[in-house]
């Protein structure tokens, strides 16, 4: 594997609802520029206290379920010692520890090595911040 290195940044608009947003068109659509059919290594990350990044599948209800699981684990209620924002926000500060802000995929042949029903997932339960910036790097 050589020495380059390639990263940009994504802006994504999230909504006022809770969501899981799709970005592996985005992630494969920066591998075709920066990976130019090499192997190496892909890595999203989201510098936001209140997101994190997912492999799942989408569209068949895991997003959905997702979503109501961590409603779940982490109910938007008053329990939380972080009390600014809108009422529960605290928990949206615990969600980086379930869903992590980061994921580093391997790519062979310049593809994004996913699994047939895997897609690379932005989880946002932030009301607050609609304004997100992922930034995709490829090592190879």
């Amino acid at each position: 594997m050589s020495d380059s290195f390639t990263t940009t940044v994504l802006h994504i608009t999230t909504g006022t609802a809770e969501s899981v947003t799709d970005l592996t068109q985005d992630c494969e659509e920066f591998l075709t520029r920066a990976a130019a059919g090499r192997d190496g290594l892909f890595n999203v990350f989201v510098p936001h206290a209140t997101a994190g990044i997912a492999i799942l599948e989408t569209g068949a209800g895991s997003d959905e379920d997702l979503l109501a699981a961590l409603h779940h684990l982490l109910p938007a209620d008053d329990r939380w010692q972080h009390r600014h924002g809108s009422p529960g926000h605290g928990r949206d500060h615990v969600l980086p520890a379930l869903v992590p802000p980061h994921a580093t995929l391997p790519v062979i042949g310049g593809s994004l090595e996913l699994g047939t029903w895997q897609s690379v997932c932005l989880v946002d339960t932030n009301v607050d911040n609609p304004d997100r910036h992922v930034r995709l790097s490829f090592l190879g």
